[in-house]
């Protein structure tokens, strides 16, 4: 680990940064850095503007993921090097706002309907019922979910801060089923142990692929019917 890395991540541990945002931005500066192949120390506001305009031209990267890049040199300059006029005079890009694709309640039926086997039908339905973040999904527990209050209890959600959401009688149900299920397949049978080296949580790479996945059922079907 170099000085300069070192610097940054203490930086970052002492004003207690979430560990995805300590690796995102170390590696931010390590791609600044190998761009331009010299220590990040001795670049300055020439190479942040050539390095943002490639970040939209070359890369075709959006606003938002810009923005973050920047934040990510902006810590380093003015909070690890103590050089604020590195940065100051290159701003945030602006921001363009539009409207979501809204799915109709049908459409939603027939997304989380498509899922297969049924432990995807019930993340699909979680996700939809109490619009949880990919990675609070992820994280979630049994012991999370409060039948007597109704509630999903999200531990350390965005901002390292823990918050509650409704959770809807159907969810439940479905949650409650699919709980039981897997308990008693369990015990019914010796798992083999490559079942379970295989059996880790579900990620959030593993949940954006699975909705893409009855997404393509969803419209299949539909296809099929028409």
């Amino acid at each position: 680990m170099t000085h300069l890395r070192k610097m940054m991540l203490e930086d970052l541990q002492r004003r207690n940064y979430a560990e995805n945002t300590i690796r995102s931005y170390i590696r931010i500066v390590k791609d600044f850095s190998r761009r331009f192949q010299r220590s990040p120390e001795r670049l300055g506001p020439k190479h942040i503007r050539e390095y943002q305009s490639e970040l939209f031209t070359k890369r075709k990267y959006r606003a938002t993921t810009v923005t973050g890049y920047l934040a990510a040199l902006r810590f380093f300059y003015t909070k690890t090097l103590k050089r604020a006029g590195s940065i100051a005079e290159t701003p945030y890009p602006k921001r363009a706002f539009s409207l979501p694709t809204i799915l109709s309640q049908e459409e939603v039926a027939q997304l989380i309907d498509a899922a297969s086997p049924p432990v995807h039908r019930t993340l699909l339905m979680t996700l939809y019922a109490t619009g949880l973040r990919r990675a609070e999904l992820a994280r979630l527990k049994v012991t999370d979910i409060d039948s007597r209050r109704m509630v999903v209890h999200v531990p350390g959600a965005k901002g390292r801060q823990d918050r509650d959401v409704m959770l809807s009688p159907k969810l439940l149900g479905a949650a409650a089923h699919r709980h039981t299920v897997t308990r008693s397949q369990a015990a019914c049978r010796v798992p083999r142990a490559s079942e379970l080296r295989s059996r880790r949580p579900f990620g959030v790479r593993a949940l954006i692929e699975l909705g893409f996945a009855a997404a393509f059922q969803a419209k299949s079907a539909r296809s099929q019917k028409k």
